[in-house]
């Protein structure tokens, strides 16, 4: 009997990041892919990446319009009501047997609560991370608790989630679906990246990528203009940018980003680079400069040189690559300059990865294998897994 799996993707990056495992569902002969496309997809000021998505072959069964304009507190709130509503409607149509839904963002708890009511199992990949300072954090532990299914990136993030009650069979350890990109795609050189992005790459280059914090003291733009001073006092570097996402206060760092690359013609701003240039970009520069996940799973395996600037990722699994700094211009540069030397050089060079713990790189083929296999009867009825010696 076929298995109706329906994927929910709200982001460019996170649509990288699911771009195999979609493909597997999609020729697997026991499963029928269905597509809900939601939030920053469906948004011009974002680039309406959902054309990404039709682009790779795929056909987006719904979307769900939740967007609001504003980047408050309050705005994003009332996204996510509006998203569960759409959200709703959406699974009440398509009726999937299983909803997979990867990592922490507040349109993706929004679908798993409209899941959980409509008594729709949850398959959840990339829980028992953490990112400390973002609200990111209690959200993705909230997935997990409303998901039956947990797909997890390393040991460390499995134990993290059978320590939160989650029943031990019921955690597959899979590895980041991040590293099937590098695997599979044939990356751009930099003559082919530079005619695409329209845009000649200096010596020496970093790639920016810098998003909102919600629970670090300072605001976001604060942390901007620290990173903003720094890498005026980096003359020498060309910096390519990257747009922050939809949080809050991500339009602030929109327009901050715009202001200056205006007026400092040698930088460049994308909106989106799409997973393929992205990670040619990656490829081609000196640093990853900012607070994004990516620049701890994607960017050491493909030996570049992470600077993660404040708490936003505090508490996530590290390569040896990845230099930690505080939000302040002087210890950014500080940073930009160690991961210069040729000594660290050599530390990037190993591309050591915490996130491939099997090594090669194919998580996609075990999303599937378990999206086949795992058994769906009585699965909703949870117990809360108790570990050894409680009480």
């Amino acid at each position: 009997m076929t298995r109706r799996v329906c994927v929910l993707t709200g982001t460019r990056a996170e649509y990288g990041l699911l771009r195999w495992i979609l493909e597997g569902i999609r020729d697997a002969p026991d499963l029928e892919l269905q597509i809900i496309a939601t939030c920053m997809h469906l948004s011009p000021e974002f680039g309406l990446t959902y054309r990404d998505i039709e682009a790779d072959g795929f056909v987006i069964d719904r979307k769900v319009e939740m967007l609001l304009s504003g980047d408050t507190p309050s705005s994003v709130a009332k996204s996510m009501g509006l998203g569960m509503v759409g959200f709703s409607d959406a699974l009440a149509e398509l009726r999937p047997d299983l909803l997979l839904v990867l990592g922490d963002r507040f349109e993706t708890i929004s679908c798993v609560a409209a899941a959980l009511v409509a008594r729709v199992p949850v398959a959840h990949l990339q829980g028992g991370e953490l990112s400390e300072g973002a609200i990111d954090e209690a959200i993705r532990h909230s997935i997990t608790k409303m998901s039956q299914v947990h797909l997890v990136a390393s040991a460390e993030y499995r134990r993290r989630v059978v320590q939160l009650g989650e029943n031990p069979d019921s955690v597959h350890l899979v590895g980041g679906p991040s590293l099937d990109n590098i695997r599979r795609l044939d990356l751009l050189d930099r003559g082919e990246l530079e005619a695409s992005l329209g845009h000649g790459f200096a010596e020496r280059n970093v790639l920016v990528t810098f998003h909102p914090v919600t629970l670090e003291n300072g605001t976001a733009d604060d942390q901007m203009e620290e990173l903003l001073s720094a890498l005026d006092l980096r003359p020498d570097l060309g910096v390519v940018f990257t747009m922050p996402n939809a949080d809050p206060e991500g339009r602030i760092l929109f327009r901050r980003i715009e202001d200056f690359v205006a007026e400092r013609p040698h930088h460049r701003a994308f909106t989106s680079l799409g997973q393929l240039r992205y990670l040619s970009t990656v490829a081609q520069v000196d640093a990853v400069v900012g607070n994004s996940s990516s620049g701890l799973t994607e960017v050491p395996s493909l030996g570049t040189a992470t600077v993660n600037i404040g708490d936003r990722q505090r508490g996530r699994l590290k390569a040896p690559s990845v230099v930690d700094c505080a939000p302040d211009r002087a210890r950014i540069v500080e940073a930009l300059d160690h991961v210069m030397t040729p000594e660290f050089r050599r530390v990037v060079d190993g591309r050591v990865s915490p996130y491939d713990p099997h090594g090669d790189g194919q998580t996609a083929r075990r999303v599937v294998e378990v999206l086949r296999t795992v058994d769906l009867d009585g699965i909703l009825k949870k117990r809360f897994h108790d570990l050894p010696g409680f009480g």
